[in-house]
């Protein structure tokens, strides 16, 4: 089963994945450590969509689809922004970057999740989920 929305870049839509994070976890009864997994590392691939791919434009749209088959949430993210080097991101835990308020995105959703990969050159991230 395929569920997704589509909302414009701005970080007010946060809370329109909030709602479809809830339905999607009450509907399919996930437990409340999954379900804290999925909505942070959902809330995070969103809103660096908004900020770093869209650029908060808000002509600029987001798509979040959630497909649940054979016990295994995909998730897929993807914005309108030209992607980036997801090979070549800081380590948060580096000394020199521990103290920074920002960079631990990607870094939350690999600890969080099951997989994830990128595609269109990062302007699409899909996060994998074992149910």
């Amino acid at each position: 089963m395929k569920n997704s929305i589509s909302f414009s870049s701005t970080m007010d839509n946060i809370s329109l994945v909030e709602n479809f994070i809830d339905t999607f976890s009450a509907k399919y009864d996930v437990n409340a450590d999954l379900y804290g997994n999925i909505s942070i590392s959902t809330i995070e691939a969103v809103t660096n969509a908004i900020i770093h791919g869209n650029k908060e434009i808000s002509s600029k749209m987001v798509n979040v689809s959630f497909e649940l088959e054979d016990k295994l949430l995909t998730v897929t993210v993807s914005d309108q922004g030209e992607g980036f080097d997801y090979n070549n991101l800081p380590d948060p835990t580096a000394k020199e970057n521990i103290e920074k308020t920002n960079g631990r995105g990607i870094f939350l959703i690999r600890q969080l999740s099951d997989g994830l990969e990128f595609f269109n050159n990062g302007s699409e991230l899909v996060i994998k989920f074992k149910l």
